[in-house]
């Protein structure tokens, strides 16, 4: 089941940084759920390269070595910003376009994640 959480939309939506964001998709398919992905993802990439993003990374998760939640799928896709990421996220043919995502997971998790340097986790512990 996909479940939104309102919170952290409001606190991506409110988030004053204006640099770059990933977004890190770990996905689970129903079953048949796969061709019907590929056909969102080949619908949605205008979307996503429209307003200046891209994927960086698309996978295959193998050998599960830690934790008990199995993924048929892991993306990496980098957004101008947070307001880019939403502005398209809102878009009414990106709307329609997105329920051939909701016809084809099972599960998901969407992070919004921030490039960090080395020195500047340390510098924050």
């Amino acid at each position: 089941m996909i479940q939104s959480n309102a919170d952290q939309f409001k606190a991506l939506k409110h988030n004053p940084s204006n640099e770059p964001v990933v977004m890190l998709n770990l996905l689970k398919f129903k079953p048949d759920g796969f061709p019907t992905y590929i056909q969102y993802m080949q619908e949605s990439n205008k979307y996503v390269e429209g307003i200046g993003g891209k994927m960086i990374f698309l996978g295959k998760p193998n050998e599960l070595l830690n934790g008990s939640e199995t993924w048929d799928l892991m993306m990496l896709v980098q957004y101008p910003s947070r307001a880019k990421f939403l502005e398209m996220a809102n878009n009414p043919d990106y709307i329609k376009v997105h329920e051939l995502r909701e016809k084809a997971v099972e599960r998901a998790v969407l992070y919004a994640m921030d490039r960090k340097g080395f020195r500047q986790l340390v510098s924050e512990a």
